[in-house]
């Protein structure tokens, strides 16, 4: 049997009902794994389609395709799925798409060994004082959600993880396909069921009450799959993306995972932290005696490697940024991202009248940016932490240990 979490029942069940496919599933003999629909001109594609990280599937004896083809989306390499048995007529095309990126978590004893032999001294002493620094100064916890989960609890985290996407996007001023409904409502109606069984997680972390960094992973016997992750912004001072992440590989190892696949796609993040890299293929298969199956296994490939060659001249980020102008029109930026507030300057007080100073409860993100940054420099705890505005139109923030105006420049 194969384990993997995008063949189970619940996953191909939910993305078969989300995406319209309403005829049911078909098993093609002699391939176990994944099961297909047909499409158009005798052409099946496996389930799940790309909204898996990665398939698995077996040859079990040689296929007899006739003129069908097969298109199998996102086969990682390190998988190893075999080839078509000897010189029957069965073919198998290996379309280079996405590239991979995993921690071979296994190959360490735990979180500090990880650190030791990935990142230099300088990195890891950055990188402990961001997690230091963040659980000296807000109340952090973390929490992997799986197994039994109230739904009220988890439509009230999955409403916060769209929040959380919808503000990170707007800051990039990019289109986030996850975020267009049908995929969003497929991810919310698939994890809950495989959470259930174990097969999918939330994994929170908190300051107090509040969700600041939310994972969708599934599971695996031995890997952890990274789906959709997301931090809040105005935590991006104390690098909470990078903290979120050695908190996953703490986690992961505690519970005896050999790898932690970041899927597929490249960012900056995934290179740095990965120990591994890999590739995401598209496997064709064909039956080499059919002139209308070897034909239409060509037209798939030359198709998906002219996109893979567009892909590499980056013309998916292009075409994100215009998808986001057409999605977004005239939508602003957080004002904390906002270049009108190029940078924050921090100056001793001098002699103040408190009777000019009034208390800021709510926060804004202008008064959140101050807020954190002073946070940051100044290793004060959130909790005891004053902010006013001056008649002036400045802020003064009174900590348990420093005082000081600040502003804009």
């Amino acid at each position: 049997m194969i384990d993997n979490p995008f063949l189970s029942e619940n996953f191909i069940k939910t993305w078969t009902k989300s995406f319209g496919k309403e005829k049911t599933p078909i098993q093609v003999e002699g391939i176990f794994g994944p099961k297909f629909h047909r499409e158009k001109w005798e052409i099946y594609t496996n389930c799940g389609r790309t909204h898996t990280k990665g398939v698995q599937y077996t040859l079990e004896h040689s296929l007899d395709l006739r003129n069908k083809t097969l298109l199998i989306f996102d086969v990682p390499s390190y998988f190893k799925n075999p080839e078509p048995y000897g010189s029957k007529p069965t073919k198998l095309i290996k379309v280079k798409q996405y590239p991979g990126f995993l921690i071979e978590l296994n190959l360490f004893l735990n979180l500090q060994d990880y650190m030791q032999k990935k990142f230099k001294k300088s990195s890891r002493y950055k990188l402990n004082k961001y997690s230091r620094r963040l659980s000296e100064c807000f109340n952090i916890k973390t929490k992997m959600y799986v197994g039994d989960m109230a739904q009220e609890e988890y439509h009230f985290l999955f409403e916060r993880f769209r929040e959380l996407l919808e503000k990170r996007f707007l800051e990039k001023a990019e289109h986030n396909n996850n975020l267009d409904k049908r995929e969003w409502d497929f991810y919310q109606k698939v994890a809950y069921p495989m959470l259930q069984k174990k097969l999918s997680g939330l994994f929170v972390v908190y300051n107090g009450e509040l969700p600041i960094a939310i994972t969708l992973v599934y599971f695996s016997k031995e890997i952890i799959f990274d789906a959709i992750t997301v931090f809040d912004i105005d935590y991006a001072k104390f690098h909470l993306g990078s903290v979120n992440i050695m908190y996953l590989i703490e986690w992961g190892m505690a519970n005896k995972f050999q790898i932690l696949d970041f899927s597929k796609g490249y960012f900056d993040y995934k290179a740095r932290w990965s120990t591994k890299k890999y590739d995401f293929e598209y496997h064709i298969l064909y039956n080499s005696k059919s002139l209308s199956s070897t034909a239409k296994a060509i037209i798939i490939k030359n198709y998906y490697t002219i996109k893979q060659r567009l892909r590499e001249k980056n013309l998916n980020l292009l075409l994100n940024k215009i998808l986001f102008r057409l999605h977004k029109k005239g939508a602003e930026p957080p004002i904390s991202t906002n270049e009108k507030y190029k940078s924050i300057v921090f100056e001793e007080i001098g002699a103040q009248d408190n009777s000019n100073l009034v208390k800021v409860d709510g926060y804004n993100p202008q008064v959140i940016k101050i807020f954190f940054e002073f946070l940051y420099l100044n290793n004060e705890d959130a909790k005891d932490v004053a902010v006013f505005r001056t008649n002036g139109g400045q802020y003064l923030l009174r900590g348990k240990n420093s005082e000081k105006v600040a502003y804009f420049s």
